[in-house]
């Protein structure tokens, strides 16, 4: 206790302190307003010292917390992966085989070619037939096949695709098979019928082809998966000139040189068009388009564009004279087109399990949005 005035005073807590005067926040222009000189300076000292490299009045402090890195809940990813196997993949490269090959036997049975005819409609068959199989493989009972037929609801993919592959099939197995009749049936009442009605069944199904084509990108693509939902856009393209590259190659393969000139030329442009809209993809900003440039999928998709380039080439040139470069060709294509949908695929499973692939992208459009509007993030 102080009893210089007569007064019992408890001591200060801070007594003895040196710098009981120092003011945290100075702008040292002045000397400061201590009780005395000495502390009046120490104060104006110290402020110009915390000052001088954030401003001058302490306000405005230089930010110690890094800025934040990426982390998702625990590494988990944020959507759950597809179920899916490597049957879709198969389904998206035989579907698409059948529109191909289902519209090339349409022309030519039109233009009379009949062995380009035969290995077409035989060939749409058979894609229709493995993909309705690994389609129903996947899904593990066929029952679920069939009670996606109760109800046709216009605003689900996944419901109009099974729509398009009911009114699709009847056409493409009813051509084919008046292609495998056998000569005692051929020229019974019931075999003219069905050769008759052949053509009109082979083109219904060619009008129904492109749909086919690409409703399996239209499905992909309407999903959460951030690969194939942000190439909405060129993902139809993709998938129908790649059905259209395999249709013609096979047309190419199984064909004479003197009746495959629209398989080459199919060929040809569907080539052209996967190959374009899978640049644009590659090409497009934001960080979603890692998913198709990097990995595995980067490497089944450039293989894909090897071949399907050397298959156009061919096609134009050494196909036209040449049986033997033809069937190379085609099987080029046809593999180009597999490692196509193989590598699209790839690229969904890779973006939906790296959490990466979902966060950057939001963060990129909020920062967007703020700028837009003038404030910071």
């Amino acid at each position: 206790m102080s009893q210089d005035d007569g007064i019992l005073r408890e001591p200060r807590s801070d007594a003895g302190a040196a710098d009981m005067r120092a003011r945290s926040f100075s702008s040292g222009r002045d000397g400061g307003d201590g009780q005395d000189g000495g502390g009046g300076r120490n104060g104006g000292d110290r402020g110009s010292g915390r000052g001088s490299g954030d401003g001058g009045d302490g306000s405005r402090e230089r930010p110690v917390v890094p800025k934040a890195e990426f982390r998702s809940y625990y590494g988990r990813p944020v959507l759950k992966p597809p179920v899916w196997d490597w049957k879709i993949a198969g389904y998206l490269f035989t579907g698409g085989l059948s529109a191909g090959s289902a519209l090339l036997a349409a022309g030519a049975d039109l233009t009379g070619r009949p062995v380009l005819r035969r290995a077409c409609r035989l060939g749409s068959s058979a894609g229709l037939l493995a993909s309705m199989y690994l389609l129903i493989a996947d899904l593990g009972r066929p029952a679920r096949f069939h009670h996606m037929l109760r109800v046709a609801k216009p605003s689900s993919p996944m419901s109009v695709g099974t729509w398009i592959l009911v009114a699709y099939g009847p056409g493409t197995m009813l051509a084919a098979t008046a292609e495998v009749l056998p000569a005692s049936v051929r020229d019974t009442l019931p075999g003219r019928l069905l050769r008759i009605a052949a053509r009109p069944a082979g083109l219904s199904s060619a009008v129904i082809a492109p749909a086919v084509a690409s409703y399996t990108a239209v499905l992909l693509s309407q999903t959460a998966v951030p690969a194939w939902h942000e190439a909405h856009r060129h993902l139809p393209c993709v998938f129908t000139g790649s059905a259209a590259a395999s249709g013609g190659g096979l047309g190419m393969a199984l064909a004479p040189v003197a009746e495959a000139g629209p398989a080459r030329r199919l060929a040809a442009a569907g080539a052209a068009a996967e190959l374009l809209a899978s640049r644009l993809i590659d090409r497009r900003p934001g960080f979603v388009t890692r998913a198709y440039t990097t990995g595995r999928a980067h490497r089944l998709r450039k293989a894909s564009e090897y071949l399907t380039l050397g298959g156009a080439a061919v096609a134009v040139t050494l196909a036209r004279r040449s049986r033997t470069a033809a069937a190379a060709g085609g099987l080029a294509l046809l593999a180009g087109s597999v490692l196509q949908r193989f590598g699209t695929f790839e690229a969904g499973l890779a973006s939906a399990k790296d959490p990466a692939y979902v966060v950057v992208p939001q963060r990129e459009r909020l920062r967007e949005a703020a700028e837009a509007e003038g404030r910071e993030v």
